[in-house]
């Protein structure tokens, strides 16, 4: 069985670990559980991880993407992490604040602002 292609692109950057999407939309069940995955995997063997995640290429996202971002943020929550998002679009913005999470999550309009509120 081949192994499912990535769907996200992890760099580190002066100690800071870079998520961008290679994805434009973000609907497909299967391909979110895999998102997910990817996501945990990219900090699973870091204390005190500083993520921020790049939505650059993102044009739509599924509520289930939604909630697979909070199970990520849980998870660099409780290795006292720091995560941040960036670069949204107006309509997956959108999303977050329908859904309240833009009060949960560190909305940033650049990489450079995002950068500057890790500690």
């Amino acid at each position: 069985m081949a192994k499912p292609s990535s769907h996200i692109s992890v760099r580190k950057i002066d100690g800071v670990t870079r998520i961008d999407f290679l994805d434009r939309n973000i609907l497909d069940e299967l391909n979110i559980h895999q998102i997910g995955e990817e996501l945990l995997k990219s900090v699973e063997s870091e204390f005190r991880p500083k993520v921020i995640v790049v939505f650059t290429n993102v044009e739509h996202m599924s509520s289930a993407a939604y909630g697979t971002f909070m199970k990520f943020n849980e998870r660099v929550k409780s290795r006292d992490g720091q995560l941040r998002l960036c670069e949204l679009k107006p309509r997956v913005y959108e999303g977050f604040v329908i859904t309240k999470l833009n009060r949960i999550f560190s909305i940033h309009e650049s990489w450079a602002a995002a950068l500057d509120t890790l500690t």
